[in-house]
C-alpha cells in the first residue's frame, strides 16, 4: 500500500507540472499508473488547526496525515481530535515539503494565506484556502499567477455559489442565478446585503484601541503568528478567535464574512471576470490599528449593476435583488406573478465541478478557484481600502489598480516584515 500511495503521489506531482502547460490533463490520462480509485484516499496537511481548522479534518476521501501550529495547546487539541500520532510541525514550510502530504489546508488568519498559498505551490501541492483568499488585492495576483505557473488545483472554502441554501433566501444560489439569468428582473440590477435581506455582518469583531503590551503565553511563538505582519506588541486580544478586529490581519466584519456573501452575487450576476470600477463608503472615522464598523459601502460596476453593503440597517423593506422589471425579497418571494412556473420554463444554470476531489483527480478547476474567488476577494479588499481611507475609489477593473489614488494603491501592495516576502 505504501509504494501504491507513492506511486499516486508522484502521479499528481507529475500531473501539476504538466499542467503549467496545458491547463488541464485529459481524463483518460488519469486511467494509467497512479489512477485514484475512488476508494483510495487523498492525504491533507493542515496549517492553523485552531477551531476553525480543526473543524475541518473529516472531509470525505481526505486523510489528515500532518498538522501545523505555532501554538502547542492547539496542536495538542488537534492530536486529541484526531486521535494521536500525527506529524506535527511547528513551521508550516516542513509541512508542505512533506512528501506524504497531496493537499495543504491553510486555516490561519487572513495575513498569511497569500504568502501560503504561493509556497505550497511552489511545492506541487494542491491548496484548499479558507475565507477571505488574501488580506490584499496584491497577494491575491500573485497567488493567481503561482497557480497558474505550476497548475495546482486550488480550492477557496466559501461553498454558497454552489451547495446549501443561500443564508435568508431559503434557496440556493444557483435558483437565484437561474432567475437572474432568464432577465425578467430586467438590468441592470442592486443587490443590497443587510439583516433585512438575511445576512449578519458581525460587527461584534471589531479591535480594541490602544492594547496594552502583555506577556505572550510559553506555549505560543507570537513572533511567528504575526509572521509577515507589522510587529505590534503582544495582547491576547490580537490573536486567535478576535485577531479579525485588526488591519495586520484581517479587516473585521467585512473580511469575515464578505466573501462569504458577495462571492455568490458576483457569480449571478456573471460578474466572475471584472471588478466594480467605483466603490463608495459612508462610514466613521477608522483607527489606524483597530477595525470598527460601517454604515454604507456601495459597489458600481461599469454597466451599471450595484452590491449594497447595507451595516445600518435602515431600510427594512428593502428588496435582496431590485431590477427595471421586478424584485426578489428575503425567502425568495417576489413581485412577479406566478414566478414558479415561469421560472420552470427556463434552463438550469451550467454544471460546476463541486467535490474538490475530483478536481484533484481530474486537474480541472473546482467551482471556485483561484480566479473567481480572486474576483470576489478583490470586492473584500476594495471595501476594506475604502474603509480605512474613509472615502470613496476608483477602480481600474482590468489593470486591477485604483485611478489616481497612491494611498489606495499602496494597500494594493503592502510590505511584509521581513523575513517574509513573495
Amino acid at each position: 500500500m505504501k509504494e501504491q500511495n507513492s506511486s499516486r503521489r508522484d502521479f499528481i506531482k507529475k500531473s501539476v507540472v504538466g499542467a503549467a502547460a496545458f491547463s488541464i490533463v485529459p481524463r483518460f490520462v488519469l486511467g494509467g499508473q497512479g489512477y485514484l480509485a475512488p476508494s483510495d484516499h487523498l492525504t491533507k496537511g493542515v496549517i492553523g488547526v485552531g477551531n476553525m481548522g480543526r473543524g475541518h479534518f473529516a472531509y470525505a476521501g481526505t486523510k489528515t496525515v500532518a498538522i501545523c501550529d505555532v501554538d502547542k495547546t492547539h496542536l495538542a487539541a488537534a492530536q486529541a481530535d484526531l486521535g494521536g500520532g500525527v506529524k506535527e510541525y511547528h513551521d508550516f514550510r516542513e509541512l508542505i515539503k512533506s512528501p506524504e502530504v497531496d493537499i495543504v489546508h491553510i486555516a490561519t488568519p487572513p495575513h498569511w494565506h497569500g504568502l501560503m498559498s504561493i509556497e505550497a505551490a511552489k511545492a506541487g501541492k494542491d491548496i484548499w484556502c479558507e475565507k477571505p483568499m488574501t488580506r490584499t488585492i496584491g497577494e491575491g495576483k500573485k497567488v493567481k499567477e503561482a497557480i497558474a505557473q505550476h497548475g495546482n488545483i486550488f480550492r477557496l472554502n466559501t461553498w454558497f455559489r454552489f451547495k446549501d441554501d443561500f443564508y435568508g433566501m431559503n434557496v440556493p444560489v444557483s435558483k437565484i442565478k437561474k432567475l437572474v439569468d432568464t432577465g425578467m428582473l430586467g438590468w441592470p440590477l442592486k443587490v443590497t446585503i443587510s439583516k433585512h435581506t438575511g445576512f449578519d455582518w458581525k460587527f461584534y469583531w471589531v479591535g480594541k484601541e490602544n492594547l496594552p503590551e502583555e506577556k505572550a503565553p510559553a506555549e505560543l511563538d507570537y513572533d511567528f503568528w504575526l509572521g509577515p505582519a507589522p510587529y505590534k506588541p503582544y495582547n491576547k486580544h490580537r490573536v486567535h478567535t478576535t485577531f479579525r478586529g485588526y488591519w495586520d490581519y484581517d479587516g473585521g466584519g467585512l473580511g469575515d464574512m464578505g466573501q462569504h456573501y458577495m462571492d455568490p452575487v458576483q457569480y449571478f450576476l456573471g460578474k466572475d471576470n471584472e471588478s466594480p470600477i467605483t466603490v463608495d463608503v459612508d462610514a466613521p472615522q477608522q483607527h489606524p490599528d483597530a477595525v470598527g464598523t460601517w454604515r454604507r459601502i456601495t459597489f458600481t460596476y461599469a454597466d451599471g449593476c450595484q452590491i449594497i453593503l447595507d451595516g445600518d440597517a435602515k431600510d427594512e423593506k428593502a428588496a435582496y435583488i431590485e431590477g427595471p422589471k421586478g424584485k426578489l425579497y428575503r425567502g425568495f418571494q417576489s413581485d412577479i406573478p406566478d414566478l414558479e412556473r415561469k421560472l420552470a420554463q427556463y434552463p438550469e444554470p451550467a454544471p460546476q465541478i463541486v467535490d474538490f476531489l475530483e478536481s484533484v483527480r481530474t486537474r480541472e478547476k473546482f467551482a471556485l478557484n483561484e480566479i473567481n474567488g480572486h474576483r470576489s476577494c478583490t470586492l473584500v479588499n476594495m471595501g476594506l481600502a475604502a474603509l480605512r481611507l474613509n472615502r470613496s475609489l476608483k477602480y481600474d477593473s482590468q489593470n486591477e489598480l485604483f485611478i489616481d489614488d497612491d494611498a489606495a494603491n499602496r494597500l494594493i501592495h503592502q510590505p511584509m516584515r521581513g523575513p517574509w516576502s513573495i
